[in-house]
């Protein structure tokens, strides 16, 4: 059997975005792989819920996602880049064969994409400037136009920038496209323009955000908009009924907290999540309901001491008397039902062990996408109440049948009186031959008893969020166990899947309570006679980076250290992130109100303590958690004689690990072993300080000089 390298990243192909179609035999997914060094392709394929392979449905083209079944089972509409040009058109494509065509020209992409209930409309969101809707450009733009950028750049919001781009005045709206009238003026891809503007109609207007947007009946549309004098500030969104035969619109509800999305009934019926204003990132996301014919409210999930937020999502089943919704679940990701009206307690319905990443609810049956620790990502289908499950897709069976995959083993350790989660990955040949095994600890009999292995502890980010055997993490872990480490993360306190208590926890003080948990899971763990005590290492990213500098601040038990886009200044931090509220939240405070609290509560100001040899990586374009920090950080590290280098990828942003470039995914995973490895006693390579920039990288390339010059996958800084 191989090991599972970190250039493998280039083989794996990723299913998601399942959707079952009406007639409940076919479901639409999106299949994602690696094209070359900076781009991803992604296509969408259909399987058949008999058991027949997939076949692809969109040409290799660009990148599509949102598939999205006309009620008639007839069309697909998706997304796509395809052609000259990155920004995302509506597309449709017949069912029974033929081309895709393309329905729009828009100069803000397309979000938020779903049919109305009787099939004439689309309705998507966008996001575009006051210029933009004056000119028209949000029905319709010229394909060679392209947005000068603002020069200076004046802003007013509080927050201004988001992901990897600067908003520049764009604001998120919501449009109505008559399919009909589309297909008649619809674009052709080869001409320069078309007439499908026409065929759009823009439901909002001004300068505030109109989200989650979702069908009522097919004349009603629901949608939501933040509040206040100052709506960057707020937390509180009206929600709002839009009537297309009057073209008027009435608020009729709020709710606070984060909004992801609203899902609606036919006979009108509003799901949404809600936070409680006072504890809105220490407490749980619940699933309320407004019923516009009576205006009462339910809230389903109100027993469930699960939260509803956090990459979870939710959906009305097709009668429009049940809510499907996923949860973290201590270390799984699961499905639950609950009927609307809260008349029966939430039913935990699929998922013990699995990370559901998204679904979509038929008729009969649920189809889901999902990871386990043995495979990063496919498609499965369950009844509805989870009783019997088939798998649909194997998207990685060529790659896995030859690599070595182990299976993470359960831990569970006391901390502060609290019971925690936790998992450990053994390399591939612990036990003896490297060989793919499902028993996590049989071959422990047969190993040398004499065999030691060092330890690489890993903290995820959130810090409300939380960890499993699967999910994003897959290859990093797989590849660090194949390079000789054990692996160990948990979920220590301020975790989700564990209740609101184990939550909210970590309320003014991010940092000692999660190490106590943190530092007891590894002593637990070193009991273990084949984990080295003296080789340990400690890498996260977000908060995760945070805890990395943290740790190394406080204890001098690791040997080597890797932080990863993380948040080093809490003041530095509030004032440059579009996630300031989370500071309000967690600490209950601001820099003005208390500034030697947020001050003694950030890593750097415990920088004259580290002696850990420690790596910083940040991207150019985070601004979850800009990179100001990181460099303070990094600064403080250089300034106080400690062996550190700091790696910018450029055009990447927070979601580097997860969707970056495929390049730059291989590099953050290459980097990090190559540090740990250069101060292990268990590895024959010198600390990476001491080598040549990019030697042993997969983005390595001859250099005639010999000098150190930056490489194009990411730029360091160094002595």
């Amino acid at each position: 059997m191989n090991r599972i390298e970190a250039a493998d990243y280039h083989e794996i192909a990723r299913a998601a975005e399942p959707r079952l179609a009406p007639d409940g035999e076919r479901v639409a997914f999106v299949r994602r792989t690696s094209e070359d060094g900076e781009t991803t392709a992604a296509t969408i394929h259909v399987v058949p819920v008999g058991g027949d392979e997939p076949r692809q449905f969109t040409v290799t083209d660009g990148v599509d996602d949102q598939p999205r079944w006309s009620p008639d089972g007839e069309f697909l509409a998706f997304a796509s880049t395809r052609g000259e040009g990155d920004r995302q058109q509506l597309w449709l494509l017949p069912t029974d064969g033929g081309e895709a065509r393309r329905l729009t020209g828009v100069v803000g992409g397309i979000d938020d994409l779903e049919w109305s209930p009787d099939g004439s409309r689309l309705l998507f969101t966008q996001r575009v400037t006051a210029a933009d809707r004056e000119d028209g450009r949000d029905r319709a733009v010229d394909p060679g136009y392209e947005p000068e950028t603002p020069d200076p750049r004046v802003i007013d919001r509080m927050i201004y920038r988001a992901g990897t781009e600067y908003l520049d005045g764009r604001r998120s709206h919501v449009y109505v496209l008559e399919v009909e009238a589309a297909l008649e003026g619809a674009v052709d891809p080869s001409a320069d323009d078309g007439d499908a503007g026409e065929a759009i109609t823009r439901l909002t207007d001004g300068d505030a955000d109109h989200v989650g947007p979702t069908w009522g009946d097919s004349e009603t549309v629901y949608y939501a908009t933040k509040t206040g004098e100052q709506p960057d500030d707020s937390i509180t969104f009206d929600l709002l009924e839009h009537d297309l035969a009057t073209d008027e619109t009435e608020a009729f509800t709020q709710t606070t907290g984060w909004i992801g999305g609203l899902e609606a009934t036919t006979d009108g019926r509003v799901a949404f999540e809600y936070t409680d204003e006072e504890r809105f990132t220490l407490g749980q996301t619940e699933l309320r309901v407004h019923d516009r014919s009576t205006g009462t409210e339910t809230t389903p999930t109100e027993s469930l001491d699960r939260t509803i937020g956090h990459n979870s999502t939710f959906e009305w089943d097709p009668e429009g008397e049940s809510l499907y919704f996923t949860t973290p679940d201590e270390g799984s990701r699961v499905l639950w039902s609950v009927p609307g009206d809260a008349s029966e307690e939430p039913t935990r319905v699929y998922g013990e062990g699995v990370t559901v990443e998204s679904f979509s609810v038929g008729s009969d049956a649920v189809a889901v996408a999902q990871s386990e620790w043995d495979h990063p990502g496919d498609l499965f289908l369950t009844t509805r109440g989870g009783a019997e499950t088939v798998r649909l897709t194997r998207v990685n069976h060529e790659y896995l049948s030859d690599r070595a995959v182990r299976q993470p083993e359960e831990v569970w350790f006391e901390s502060d009186g609290r019971e925690i989660q936790g998992w450990l990955l053994t390399p591939p040949d612990f036990g003896g031959e490297v060989r793919r095994t499902s028993e996590a600890s049989s071959e422990q009999g047969s190993r040398d008893p004499d065999e030691t292995y060092p330890l690489v502890v890993e903290i995820h980010g959130g810090p409300h969020s939380q960890w499993t055997t699967s999910g994003t993490m897959w290859h990093e872990f797989q590849t660090l166990a194949a390079r000789g480490y054990v692996v160990f993360w948990s979920n220590p306190r301020g975790s989700t899947g564990y209740g609101e208590d184990h939550m909210s926890a970590i309320e003014r003080d991010w940092g000692d309570v999660t190490l106590t948990d943190v530092l007891a899971g590894v002593d637990a763990v070193c009991e273990r006679e084949y984990v080295d005590e003296d080789e340990l290492y400690v890498t996260g990213g977000s908060f995760g980076g945070f805890m990395t500098a943290w740790t190394a601040g406080q204890t001098d038990r690791f040997r080597a250290a890797v932080s990863q886009r993380g948040v080093y200044d809490l003041t530095g931090f509030y004032g440059s992130t579009d996630a300031f509220k989370l500071v309000e939240g967690d600490f209950g405070t601001t820099p003005w109100e208390e500034p030697e609290f947020l001050w003694e509560r950030s890593p750097v100001a415990h920088v004259p303590n580290v002696e850990t040899p420690t790596l910083v990586l940040h991207s150019d374009r985070d601004y979850r958690t800009p990179a100001n920090t990181a460099e303070l950080f990094y600064l403080g590290l250089k300034k106080h004689g400690v062996d550190t280098r700091l790696v910018r990828y450029p055009r990447e942003g927070h979601e580097l690990s997860r969707s970056g470039e495929p390049g730059h995914v291989v590099d953050r995973i290459e980097r990090i072993a190559r540090w740990f490895d250069g101060y292990s006693s268990y590895h024959d390579a010198p600390p990476a300080l001491e080598r040549e920039r990019d030697a042993g990288l997969s983005s390595a390339t001859d250099d005639d000089d010999g000098d150190e010059s930056e490489t194009d996958e990411a730029s360091e800084s160094e002595e």
